[in-house]
């Protein structure tokens, strides 16, 4: 893109995300906006998101900057609306509990400094990464931008998308917390089983497992360091698989990811891949950059540098 080129400017708001702060953190930003022009819709329900970008980007062949304010599910409803559309640019205020998608894209967390770059950058060229597609086995399809994982980290994003523990701690700026309340309380209501992987053709079965996750950058959970040297624009992605430990030893590499540490044990297998088909025994619950999809088993596809980003470099 040229950097003359004028792109629209759009702001798709989720204003529930962290129990309304993305609201508040919109009516402090809109007020930086006065003299630019620009357009905003707010979401509603779930896919929303999705819903109003894919609009937007329809609407004409123009260049547009769609600028997505709230969390993760706000940024993933964004992605799976835009995908196809390379007249069409992101960009992210983080407003969210987790804002895993602005630590593992180097973006800044603060709201403030987010729209002052936003606005000074907004006509420059864009940064192009990878995005997963993935596939259920109902051909339920969608795209994601951080990672997905089944088995246990699943049913935690579950849970937590779901707890009144979440919304609680939100108020008080500690929403990311509620994943160690649930390690903690699902941990001995859990039962891993047998995973089949094919990556790249290649089968690879393991034995209790507690969850596997396919990482396009490093980040989930909150802040969960899970695939330190994972990349968004090499072209692959990296995968995590966690099986054969006991519970009180799964709890104590759950601790050690949020530094990346968990990666020195032998009940921690990591590698990299393209093409992978994830099949558990007995099925268990996916999720898609943090929100939940279905169930196992599911296809997941690389998509190399198919959507434009405008990133903080500094």
């Amino acid at each position: 893109m040229k950097r003359n080129e004028q792109r629209e400017l759009i702001f798709i708001v989720n204003p529930a995300a962290k129990n309304g702060y993305s609201l508040r953190v919109w009516k402090k930003l809109k007020k930086q906006l006065t003299d630019i022009p620009h357009e905003v819709y707010f979401t509603e329900k779930t896919m929303d998101g999705a819903k109003i970008a894919k609009k937007v980007a329809m609407k004409n062949s123009n260049p547009v900057l769609i600028v997505a304010v709230g969390g993760d599910g706000t940024i993933h409803e964004v992605m799976n609306g835009i995908m196809h559309f390379p007249h069409v640019t992101v960009a992210y205020i983080p407003a969210g509990s987790g804002n895993d998608f602005a630590r593992g894209y180097r973006l800044p967390t603060d709201p403030l400094k987010s729209i002052d770059f936003i606005v000074k950058h907004m006509h420059s060229p864009s940064t192009l990464f990878d995005a997963g597609m993935y596939k259920t086995n109902l051909d339920e399809s969608g795209f994601f931008v951080n990672s997905v994982g089944a088995g246990f980290d699943a049913l935690l994003s579950m849970k937590a998308n779901r707890s009144k523990v979440k919304r609680w701690l939100n108020y008080i700026s500690l929403g990311k917390l509620v994943y160690v309340y649930l390690i903690i309380t699902e941990l001995f209501r859990y039962r891993p089983n047998t995973l089949t992987l094919v990556v790249d053709g290649e089968t690879k079965i393991y034995e209790k497992t507690w969850f596997t996750t396919v990482s396009n950058q490093q980040y989930f959970g909150g802040g969960m360091k899970i695939a330190p040297s994972a990349d968004p624009r090499d072209g692959e992605f990296n995968i995590t698989v966690v099986h054969n430990l006991s519970k009180v030893k799964l709890l104590f590499i759950f601790i050690t990811v949020f530094w990346g540490g968990h990666l020195k044990y032998k009940e921690v297998d990591s590698f990299t891949g393209q093409d992978i088909a994830i099949r558990f025994e007995q099925p268990v619950r996916v999720h898609a950059d943090g929100e939940d999809i279905a169930e196992t088993p599911f296809f997941v596809k690389i998509s190399p540098k198919s959507w434009g980003l405008i990133q903080n470099a500094e």
